[in-house]
């Protein structure tokens, strides 16, 4: 499927085990479910190994399926994911995310408890922040730290319920973990993100702590297509368990 200039792709097409939201030669992009990791090792569940079989199946190919990873998503989020399928692709849509050219929109679902401060609605954070040494994840830090990185996102708070609030957030830096740890060090950690001191929590009961989902949703991205150079918007609804919550 061959989007037009600037047009926008609502969940084009769905095999069993993997919705496609864009597809042509050159780009793929569709919908991670949390709690599956986008890269594994050969033998681990990923979106990675559904996407090479679909193409492989699909098309027919005989030997090993050539897949460029421009970008990744965290295990428990959710959303849209873009493959290249060659190297000029891949180079080209490496270097739109490098550069933060490409668009990006999240939704969360975060804690707001009765008697708090809740967000504004609508503004912008800053922030410096740097990975946890030998740990999967990050801290906010003076500007001064060594390793400090900048983060910067702009939000809009979309509807604000008794316990928890529906933002809409734009990262403008790709930090680790950047909106989970932005959105907790103001007091409002997505829920079930108990990494960062989430109370409240979010989905079914994991049977591993691995599996916990949180609620966090790449919901769009909005890129200049590595051949045509034509802005293409691709969209992953929201995960009908969010409706639980008020999500839409």
């Amino acid at each position: 499927m061959i989007c037009n200039s600037n047009q926008r792709v609502e969940g084009a097409t769905v095999s069993e085990s993997l919705a496609i939201l864009f597809e042509d030669n050159h780009v793929l992009a569709v919908v991670k479910p949390a709690p599956l990791l986008t890269q594994a090792p050969p033998g681990v569940p990923s979106l990675e190994a559904l996407v090479r079989a679909y193409i492989k199946e699909k098309y027919a190919k005989p030997g090993n399926v050539y897949l460029g990873i421009p970008h990744r998503l965290d295990r428990p989020v959710s959303g849209v994911v873009l493959f290249a399928r060659n190297t000029k692709a891949a180079g080209r849509l490496a270097e739109q995310f490098r550069d933060h050219r490409i668009e990006k929109v999240y939704r969360a679902l975060v804690e707001t408890p009765p008697g708090s401060a809740r967000p504004d609605e609508s503004g912008h954070w800053i922030d410096w922040l740097r990975k946890v040494p030998e740990e999967s994840r990050a801290e906010v830090v003076s500007q001064e730290t060594e390793g400090a990185k900048q983060a910067e996102l702009a939000f809009q708070r979309l509807a604000q319920y008794e316990s928890h609030a529906l933002l809409e957030l734009r990262p403008r830096t790709g930090r680790m973990h950047q909106i989970r740890l932005q959105a907790a060090s103001r007091g409002w950690p997505v829920l079930g993100d108990v990494l960062y001191g989430a109370a409240q929590p979010f989905g079914p009961a994991p049977t591993e702590p691995r599996d916990r989902l949180i609620a966090l949703h790449a919901h769009s991205l909005t890129f200049l297509h590595p051949i045509r150079y034509e802005p293409v918007t691709v969209t992953a609804p929201l995960p009908a368990m969010w409706a639980e919550w008020g999500g839409s």
